[in-house]
This record gives structure tokens, C-alpha cells and sequence, in this order.
């Protein structure tokens, strides 16, 4: 399966299409959620499951990224593509809606269908940009818990941040609660992501 950068979310009406600052694409933060993966699939004894390293942040390898996940989950090709499914019919259904609204003339109602139509494509491969990334997410709440990790000790980013805080929210549905802070450590900031596996 083919990911790449998209943008960010459209804004889409009868007026035309615009883009939303600040709504970037999920795939932004593959390399990073990557960067985790990578540092976590190390062998750790029962009595050492506190981990700390720099991560370093390469270019974005997909692949090696889609291999890590599809060991965790095998059947991800099929699950994409089913979200996928959906998300095309909720595109579809957004069609029907805009054909219903009664404030819109035709010529209105004919925009804006064809600025959704311009956009498909574009709002799809975004989807699978963000269907992917929650993989990627439950997959590394899946190493923590497999490896009973309690401490992750990383350099202060805001992708880092983003990652670990959508980590919170896949973790705290799990019933597993973690917590993140930002200290200094040597006159570097750091992310400490805490969970309370024991």
C-alpha cells in the first residue's frame, strides 16, 4: 500500500476550496511515530523495561514502518481498505446532503458538488494517511504492552508530543493509564512518556 504527503484538511462550499492551517496531514508525523517504533523493538529484560535513548529522525520509510505494523496487525491491507469503504460512502452521502440543502440555488448546489468531486481523491488518500497512522499508534501501544515498558525518555518535539498525546488517548481506552512531561535535562528539553504497566 502506497502512503504519501498530502496536505492539509480542505475546507470545501460552494465558494471554493481553501485549506486549513494547523489541520497538516497525518503522514507528517509518520517518521516519528516511526522513530518510536524503531527505538521500542529492542529485547528488554523483565527487570529493565525503562527505556531511554535519542531518537534520531531519518527520512520517512514507509516501508519499513507498514512491515512493523503488519506484523501486529496482519490483515491491515483489508481493514484500510475497509475504513476506506466508508469513508467513501460518507463522501457520497456529504453529496446527497448538499443536493438537499434548500438555501442553495443550482448553480450553488452544481459548485459546490464539483469542488467535492475536485477534491476526492485528495480527501481519500488523507484518510488513509490518517487510518494508517492510528495503526501505527495502536501498534506501538501494542510493544509497550508487550514489553511492559514504563518509561519513554525522548527529545521535545512537537511531533514527538503529538504522537505520544494520540498514544495517551489509544492506551487510556486500553484502561491503561500514562502521562507525559516535558522536563529539562542537561539544558535540553525532553518528552518523559510514563505509563503505569508493572
Amino acid at each position: 500500500m502506497k502512503f504519501e504527503y498530502i496536505g492539509f484538511r480542505p475546507i470545501i462550499s460552494q465558494h471554493g476550496i481553501t485549506f486549513k492551517q494547523g489541520k497538516d496531514d497525518k503522514f507528517i508525523y509518520f517518521p516519528y511515530a516511526y522513530g518510536i517504533l524503531n527505538a521500542l523493538n529492542h529485547d528488554y529484560t523483565a527487570n529493565n523495561s525503562r527505556f531511554s535513548d535519542n531518537i534520531k529522525i531519518e527520512d520517512t520509510n514507509i516501508d519499513k514502518l507498514y512491515k512493523i505494523v503488519e506484523k501486529y496487525f496482519p490483515n491491515i491491507d483489508k481493514a484500510i481498505e475497509d475504513k476506506l469503504k466508508i469513508y467513501n460512502k460518507h463522501l457520497e452521502e456529504e453529496k446527497e446532503n448538499i443536493k438537499l440543502r434548500p438555501h442553495l440555488n443550482d448553480i450553488e448546489k452544481n459548485t459546490y458538488l464539483s469542488n467535492l468531486d475536485l477534491m476526492r481523491n485528495y480527501r481519500v488518500n488523507r484518510a488513509k494517511n490518517k487510518i494508517f497512522y492510528y495503526f501505527v499508534i495502536a501498534t506501538i501501544a501494542e510493544v509497550i504492552k508487550e514489553k511492559r515498558i514504563k518509561e519513554i525518555d525522548i527529545p521535545y518535539n512537537n511531533k514527538f508530543w503529538h504522537v505520544l498525546n494520540t498514544l495517551q488517548g489509544v492506551l487510556s481506552s486500553e484502561k491503561i493509564s500514562s502521562n507525559i512531561k516535558v522536563t529539562y535535562i542537561d539544558t535540553q528539553l525532553e518528552l518523559k512518556f510514563t505509563t503505569s504497566l508493572v
